[in-house]
């Protein structure tokens, strides 16, 4: 197939790009740093020209933070839903949303909040396309991967109050694979988490990429929620993970079900233990 690939040049969209090559097919990337201007795409009109030839769309456009020139409204709302509603008019039955757990009837945070609405774009499909909501993406080339591999290696490790917020981790493997699945699928699309089954305390999260380090088990160094808030007004503008709302995000966490997701893949989600991030020195995305 032709598939058009957005966000291409990130760290799910690295993956997935390569993933489809191997498979044998030709992939149209679009990026910011391919040149792609996001603000120049609000309208179907926009994507037309990209979409000659498409079988599918995959759209893999993400940001953590907002900066000056990169707005989560424009990014994960309009541009996405501009696509979508152009590769419907041109025909296009196949189309793949990546969203993020949490992007749901929960949401709060202006982050999935706009990941929600593109979500609804492509429920709403005359043909409903395909929604996935992955967990925290694990692997070898991810930014906050990289960030948390390095704070595991601490002489102990920090975490937010207890460390017993849960969450869900996936393999970026497993994120790929599922977007195959997906674009082999001739049925109308679904709404899927992925994620672990059960999820894992933070603080056991970090000591999981400790061992994967070689590294012995170590104690914590536990941050008030305070002092995390007023680090945040410091360091936000310069360190989008620390921004308020990210925070916020991981202190409520979110519970997703996995089941729907294992029973359209078939398959068990890879432990962290048999990915790929053993023996891999972390990189920035």
């Amino acid at each position: 197939m032709n598939i058009l690939l957005t966000g291409a040049t990130g760290f799910l969209g690295r993956h997935i790009h390569t993933a489809l090559l191997q498979a044998g097919h030709t992939v149209l990337p679009v990026a910011r740093s391919l040149g792609h201007d996001f603000n120049r795409l609000q309208t179907p009109a926009d994507w037309a020209g990209l979409l000659s030839g498409v079988d599918a769309v995959i759209n893999a456009v993400g940001i953590i933070g907002e900066t000056r020139y990169q707005r989560f409204d424009v990014l994960h709302t309009r541009a996405p839903q501009a696509l979508f509603a152009a590769a419907q008019a041109a025909g296009i039955g196949r189309v793949v949303q990546i969203s993020a757990q949490g992007a749901d009837e929960t949401a709060f945070s202006a982050y999935h909040l706009s990941k929600r609405a593109a979500d609804d774009a492509v429920r709403a499909l005359s043909h409903p396309g395909w929604v996935l909501r992955p967990g925290l993406v694990f692997g070898p080339g991810g930014g906050s991967q990289a960030l948390f591999m390095r704070l595991a290696r601490l002489p102990r490790i920090p975490v937010l109050g207890d460390g017993q917020q849960g969450v869900q981790p996936v393999y970026v493997g497993d994120v790929v694979s599922t977007v195959l699945a997906c674009l082999g699928h001739t049925g109308a699309g679904q709404t899927l988490d992925l994620v672990r089954p059960e999820p894992i305390a933070f603080a056991d999260w970090l000591q999981t990429l400790r061992r994967l380090q070689g590294l012995p088990a170590t104690g914590f160094v536990h941050l008030p929620w305070a002092l995390a808030h007023w680090g945040a007004a410091l360091l936000g503008p310069l360190m989008l993970m620390a921004r308020t709302d990210n925070l916020r995000m991981l202190r409520q966490g979110h519970r997703a079900d996995a089941t729907p997701w294992l029973q359209f893949w078939g398959q068990l989600p890879t432990p962290a233990q048999a990915s790929h991030l053993v023996g891999v020195a972390p990189t920035v995305a």
